[in-house]
């Protein structure tokens, strides 16, 4: 079996949400190789949710791999075993592995040996032996730190999978769009400018200070007469609520959106205000331009081919790949000035925004 025989594909990303939304190009790099090909992605809950809106993917198969930090402990190994019968009976021809240079791609690639699966192809640190067919020798980080849309890209063209568009991609439904248009209009939101903030992550350590998020809401505000919308679900509603009482501006709430619908808000903002989380690449995938309060967890995850704005404060102790700040000051996010927040929304913003004559 070639790569270019292969009909039914396997492509193996067990992240979250942005992730897989970084993949995309990748996968419709995989997906234009051959005309017939069927596309599965192996994917997290978070994953498959918005892989549910990627048209590159034709089958969708959640896995909870034992590997993956997200993943809760569990009594057996009942799941993995059924996942292997799955795969065998999935008659793929070839499997991509997908992983960022700090996670090791071998439990994937033993899953997918174990399957059957005749080629399978990742980036590795070390000699995988028989676990992979195809293996590209991982020169990341000490040979310098790719995009992670560039890493997912390079990896797939040394198979023969290449493709000229490398925008991400996310299908935004009309009926999304209809929703959403209309809970804007009942906010008279249809007739005076606003720009979307979305102040939480999953990660404490990306998250940049509530208070500084108001006070650059507050400026922003004030210079361009613009209405702030606060988006968030869960946990990061609540904290969009907080942010409400703080902010001493016109806000209003739009938290608990399903995907598609919150996809449809950002896709309808003129700018997103964001931490280094997943609304950051629902952006990229629809256009919008955005300023990313970019935590120095890791390197590779800025906006991809959108307008956008980076912040950070350069720190010691950068690129720590934790969920908590293990020095305790957040000083990667804490010494961004919210001055400096409201300046890099300015500056994507069109220039009639500064006297408050901004639309909507």
């Amino acid at each position: 079996m070639t790569w270019e025989a292969a009909r039914r594909v396997l492509a193996v990303r067990l992240d979250a949400l942005g992730d897989v939304l970084m993949t995309t190009p990748a996968l419709r790099a995989l997906k234009a190789a051959r005309s017939d090909r069927h596309l599965t992605l192996l994917t997290s809950p978070a994953g498959a949710a918005v892989a549910a809106l990627v048209p590159e993917v034709d089958e969708i198969i959640v896995y909870e791999a034992p590997w993956m930090k997200a993943t809760a402990p569990r009594a057996d190994r009942t799941p993995d075993l059924e996942m292997i019968e799955r795969l065998r009976d999935g008659r793929f021809d070839a499997a991509a592995i997908f992983t960022v240079y700090s996670q090791n791609p071998l439990p994937a690639a033993l899953l997918c040996y174990l399957a059957g699966i005749p080629r399978r192809l990742a980036h590795c640190h070390e000699n995988p032996y028989q676990l992979l067919t195809d293996w590209v020798r991982d020169a990341e980080p000490a040979g310098g730190v790719r995009h992670e849309v560039r890493r997912q890209l390079d990896l797939v063209a040394t198979v023969g999978c290449t493709v000229v568009e490398e925008r991400l991609s996310l299908d935004v439904r009309e009926a999304a769009r209809a929703r959403v248009s209309a809970l804007l209009a009942t906010r008279g939101l249809d007739r005076r400018p606003w720009v979307l903030l979305h102040p939480g992550a999953t990660a404490p350590s990306r998250r940049y200070p509530p208070a500084q998020f108001a006070e650059a809401a507050r400026t922003l505000a004030r210079e361009t007469s613009c209405a702030i919308v606060l988006s968030g679900a869960g946990d990061d509603a609540a904290l969009a609520e907080t942010l409400a009482g703080m902010s001493d501006v016109e806000t209003h709430a739009l938290d608990g959106l399903p995907l598609g619908e919150f996809a449809a808000l950002v896709e309808a903002a003129p700018l997103l205000l964001c931490n280094n989380s997943g609304p950051v690449h629902v952006a990229a995938a629809v256009g919008t331009p955005v300023v990313d309060l970019y935590a120095l967890t890791n390197p590779q995850h800025t906006p991809w081919a959108v307008p956008h704005r980076v912040l950070f404060h350069d720190v010691p102790c950068k690129y720590c790949y934790t969920s908590v700040c293990p020095e305790g000051h957040h000083d990667c996010l804490r010494l961004v000035a919210p001055a400096a927040v409201a300046e890099a929304a300015l500056s994507l913003l069109p220039p009639s925004w500064r006297d408050g004559r901004g639309s909507g």
